[in-house]
């Protein structure tokens, strides 16, 4: 079956794939999930964070195997996979977007967050350190977990931790010959109030996947539904082959 890496999205770590993990382990598949450097219980100096550090863990993780990865990006984890794809496609079975940056050549996730979702601007908090930021906890439900048990978003939000800002600023470098001949998968969820669905679409109108999966969850399916995002990834490996 299949190795799934899973790389979580801004603020969070890998304990928001706690529930989708054992379902995908329940069906063969093999699992990592790890924390990016300076995010969740990783103890990296949020200054010293760049894109190509986070890149390079999920890329040492992607070589470990006999068998290539598929690559799993949430929200921001979409520029990760994308960058970690360019620096290593031999390592690289495909990726899957869920509701995530799936971005061009020479664009960045700050860069695309200000022209097509400025809304999270107004929830996003410098931190103290200059380098950081920490969203808004009284807005994080609402934005990220809308569709969530309260009992469990609440205790998402408690975990949520700052985010540095240079690896959001780097524009990525993707070519052709290296990230464009990865297939692509996209996960989209329509009750998005993060990264909304038109926001999801538009990202895809000029890098296309196949097969795209529509599931009725707000930003954070691994939450709200994991039942349907784990039979989602179970099924995209399945169409894609992959042993």
């Amino acid at each position: 079956m299949a190795r799934f890496v899973l790389v979580h999205g801004a603020l969070h770590g890998a304990w928001c794939w706690e529930s989708v993990t054992p379902l995908l382990e329940r069906r063969g598949h093999e699992v990592v999930a790890p924390d990016l450097p300076g995010m969740g219980a990783d103890t990296a100096p949020l200054a010293e964070v760049t894109l190509e550090q986070w890149s390079e863990c999920i890329i040492d993780i992607a070589r470990s195997g006999v068998e290539q990865a598929i690559l799993v990006g949430h929200s921001r984890g979409g520029i990760v996979i994308s960058d970690a794809a360019e620096r290593a496609p031999n390592a690289v079975a495909g990726l899957v977007y869920v509701s995530a940056m799936l971005l061009p050549d020479n664009e960045s996730m700050m860069g695309f967050a200000a022209k097509h979702m400025p809304h999270l601007g107004d929830s996003t908090i410098v931190c103290d350190d200059g380098i950081s930021t920490r969203f808004d906890p009284s807005r994080a439900e609402q934005i990220f977990y809308n569709r969530t048990d309260p009992q469990i978003a609440a205790a998402a939000i408690d975990k949520l931790t700052p985010e540095p800002v240079a690896p959001n600023v780097t524009p990525l470098t993707l070519t052709k010959e290296r990230f464009g001949r990865i297939r692509r998968a996209y996960i989209e969820c329509s009750e998005d109030n993060a990264v909304p669905l038109p926001a999801q679409r538009l990202m895809q109108e000029s890098l296309v996947c196949d097969p795209v999966v529509t599931l009725d969850s707000d930003h954070s399916p691994f939450l709200s539904c994991p039942a349907a995002l784990a039979a989602s990834l179970n099924e995209i490996a399945r169409k894609w082959d992959v042993p």
